[in-house]
């Protein structure tokens, strides 16, 4: 059946391959362009399967958008009935599935750590550590008396709170031999993305992804995060919010990548 269901319906890692009825010449021509062995390939097959459970997560989560989301203005997008104030824990442990798919599809290999600003963006970050089986790390705003000496810092400006709030990590849990990925709510300016990328770059720590469960690509965030160079992935993608509306829709096939 996986078998079938690869040659008929194959669309992941970037590569497409097309249906025919001789499936057995599909999986030799996979086989020999892409050089992948055969537990590759039908550990490819089934990702594709289970992708169509992230595709559900992803149209159920532009639709709660919709319907309970509610423009406040000023570019404030208020989502606290599900997101980030109450959490809907299925939905939320989708999420995760849906990024460690996606980040699996663009390539990213190897993942450490999970990287995010306390708080809205632990609950996405924590389903996606659980899907990817490593720990995440919180980067918080006020100094604990029991964190070490020498923790790494970063400004960002809070965007609903006003002013600037510093983002701080404890040497303890985020070394130079770890491969991250960012996890947060949103994506809009990009600077609190950026200064979490630069807590990483303290380290020596490699960034390898970002992932944003919902990015207001109105405010050039993802623009002002391509000298990162590495893939950014968006659950949902609002692309304006004018008088009282919220044009929101599921992500492009070009949405997701390195941006240019």
């Amino acid at each position: 059946m996986i078998c079938s269901q690869l040659c008929n319906d194959l669309d992941t890692g970037g590569f497409l391959y097309h249906r025919s009825n001789d499936r057995s010449s599909v999986v030799t021509r996979v086989l020999t362009e892409k050089r992948q062995s055969p537990v590759t390939i039908f550990s490819l097959a089934r990702y594709r399967i289970r992708s169509r459970k992230e595709e559900r997560i992803v149209k159920e989560l532009v639709e709660r958008i919709r319907q309970e989301g509610r423009n406040l203005g000023r570019g404030i997008l208020k989502v606290d009935g599900f997101i980030n104030h109450q959490l809907d824990p299925v939905l939320t442990m989708g999420m995760g599935e849906a990024f460690a798919a996606h980040f699996a599809a663009a390539g990213v290999t190897g993942i450490t750590k999970i990287i995010t600003a306390e708080v809205s963006g632990i609950a996405p970050a924590l389903t996606t550590g659980i899907v990817l089986g490593v720990p995440v790390v919180y980067a918080r705003k006020t100094r604990p008396i029991t964190m070490m000496q020498g923790a790494y810092t970063a400004t960002a400006p809070s965007h609903t709170k006003g002013g600037e709030v510093e983002l701080i990590i404890s040497p303890e849990y985020l070394r130079a031999t770890d491969r991250v990925v960012l996890i947060d709510d949103f994506l809009a300016t990009g600077l609190t993305i950026n200064a979490l990328a630069t807590l990483i770059a303290q380290c020596g720590a490699t960034l390898c992804g970002i992932g944003c469960i919902v990015e207001k690509s109105f405010e050039g965030g993802r623009r002002q995060l391509a000298h990162l160079n590495v893939p950014i992935v968006s659950l949902a993608i609002i692309d304006s919010m004018e008088d009282d509306a919220i044009a929101v829709r599921e992500p492009a096939p070009t949405d997701f990548g390195v941006p240019a």
